[in-house]
């Protein structure tokens, strides 16, 4: 008899157990004071209707989520508590559901139909002229119709309520829209129209989002075009460098040797403006650097031969030993006796100018290191490699502070400015922009689409990429917008495919571009001195579509 009554009082039971605990947990009741005990009486006295069995039986198996209303008021909670910000843009998604729905019919889960109840109401509320944020399903009423709060909106949403609303709403010269709100309301829109923007009195001020990309002004800069060609030497041209003095600049090639030029008279294609030839290498010179303190310049070479030549005597003084392969990269430190190279060995090593001995070997490089700066300030060095990383180093430790691998391709070239702590690097991929303290990113310049060999910068703010294909492009450094793309012409006699540039600087006065090139040829680049902002204008109408186009991609 026990098991029977207990039997047959479960089901009421445990729908009632249930229906009390989503009262409880959902506050979905009617908002009644008296409440049902388990066994069906009224803890204040008065009758309650007992469940039937059945009917008490089938609610038991139902859990309550499933309840429309109940799982409204959970979700409406759950976005007041999580999202309070997607309060007020339930209106114009609410939009955007009518105009799905219209357009598919597909099924949709219990929790989307909530939210889309949710938006609907929002929407009515809106174009009825009522404060978007008092909604009851979502708590509290919001203060911004009282305190006069802008509230955000989109700008199509905007006409379309400003149309369709009537004589509730106003719409402000600038695509604002006026609801009715409070006093305080008024007096904020009093402000708004005091400023310039007619706003009714009596109403609050409802404002899309400005989600505009922001487009920088690039800088206007004159064009380039070809001045010199100099044809000395026998062989590829793949470095150039300039001494402090800004009188000669040497350059290095595949026959071997390093040829120091006079920069005034190879301007002007004289004759005589080779000064001297030097031989020693038995591979292709791959760097080379004047050194500011001493009358040496040094080069290195795919020899694994690392010279120091003294200028006076035109003789080697020095071999730094210690590389086991191609040396590709050559860099001088700008306060230190310090020389860093790199090459094939995947390695770069800092040696001591006047010692010859090695002080670093700076390893974590899985491929050939292929570019280098030095830098006066932390981080001292940074490289390069054909593994497509850049690695930032604290000279003082010997290790490695930051490895940025943003690149998916070789990193060929590094280039620094002497106007601000920033550095770009190229690469077949794209050219990016980073901060030299931390190596943070900072922007691509976008466009140059080959493998890059050589950039250069100057104090103009000019910066020039080469590529191996014969193509150059010329950026504003600031903005990077591309204000010239220009590709070098092979010399008569030689091969279309030898139009690649290997290696380009600016000399210290910014005024003359000096391109080492596969033609065996070496040419001097200067500014259009005709040019000016009415011949040559900047194209902003296609400078702002790539920088909207750039702003929605991701990198």
């Amino acid at each position: 008899m026990t098991t029977a009554t207990a039997s047959s009082s479960l089901a009421p039971r445990s729908a009632q157990t249930s229906l009390k605990r989503a009262r409880i947990l959902f506050d979905a009741g009617n908002g009644e004071s008296s409440s049902t005990s388990i066994d069906g009486a009224n803890t204040n006295g008065q009758s309650s209707n007992t469940v039937a069995p059945l009917t008490a039986a089938t609610h038991a198996f139902v859990p309550p989520l499933f309840d429309s209303s109940i799982h409204k008021q959970s979700v409406s909670r759950r976005i007041k508590s999580f999202y309070p910000s997607e309060v007020k843009n339930l209106a114009f998604q609410g939009e955007e559901d009518e105009a799905l729905d219209a357009a598919s019919g597909s099924k949709e889960s219990a929790t989307v139909r909530a939210v889309k109840e949710l938006r609907k109401e929002a929407l009515e509320r809106l174009r009825s002229g009522e404060d978007v944020g008092a909604d009851s399903s979502l708590g509290a009423p919001s203060a911004d119709g009282a305190n006069g709060k802008l509230v955000l909106h989109r700008e199509a949403d905007l006409l379309k309520t400003s149309s369709g609303s009537g004589a509730s709403s106003a719409v402000a010269g600038d695509g604002a829209l006026v609801l009715a709100g409070s006093g305080k309301a008024a007096a904020a829109a009093g402000e708004s129209a005091g400023k310039g923007r007619p706003v009714r009195s009596g109403g609050i001020l409802v404002e899309r989002k400005d989600n505009a990309t922001t487009i920088p002004t690039p800088t206007w800069h004159a064009p380039w075009k070809l001045s010199t060609v100099l044809s000395s030497h026998l062989g590829w041209v793949r470095s150039v460098a300039f001494d402090p003095s800004n009188t000669l600049f040497a350059t290095g090639g595949g026959d071997r040797v390093i040829k120091i030029f006079d920069l005034a008279k190879a301007c002007v294609a004289a004759n005589d403006a080779l000064k001297i030839t030097l031989t020693g290498h038995i591979s292709p010179v791959r760097g080379l650097a004047f050194s500011e303190r001493h009358p040496y310049l040094f080069s290195a070479a795919e020899d694994k031969m690392v010279k120091c030549w003294d200028l006076e005597t035109n003789q080697v003084i020095r071999h730094y030993h210690g590389h086991l392969s191609g040396v590709f990269a050559l860099k001088l430190h700008p306060t230190l006796d310090l020389l860093v190279t790199g090459g094939r060995d995947a390695v770069a090593r800092v040696w001591d100018m006047r010692t010859k001995h090695q002080i670093h070997c700076l390893t974590g490089h899985d491929n050939t290191v292929g570019a280098i700066l030095t830098k006066g300030t932390d981080p001292q060095i940074v490289t390069g490699s054909y593994d497509s990383t850049i690695k930032l180093w604290d000279l003082a430790a010997g290790k490695c502070m930051t490895t940025l691998t943003h690149h998916k391709k070789s990193v060929r070239a590094l280039c620094q400015p002497t106007f601000e702590n920033t550095f770009v690097s190229g690469a077949a991929d794209t050219l990016k922009k980073w901060t030299g303290k931390e190596g943070r990113f900072i922007k691509n310049f976008t466009g140059h689409k080959a493998v890059i060999n050589a950039l250069a910068v100057n104090e103009d703010g000019v910066l020039m990429s080469a590529a191996d294909d014969g193509t150059m492009s010329f950026w504003d450094y600031g903005t990077g917008h591309c204000f010239q793309t220009s590709s070098t012409v092979a010399q008569p006699g030689s091969l279309d495919a030898e139009n690649g540039i290997f290696a380009a600087e600016f000399d210290l006065t910014g005024t003359r571009l000096i391109t080492c090139e596969a033609d065996k040829t070496i040419k001097i680049w200067k500014e259009d001195e005709h040019a000016s902002e009415m011949t040559h204008p900047i194209d902003m109408a296609q400078w702002r579509k790539k920088c909207i186009a750039e702003a929605k991609r991701r990198f």
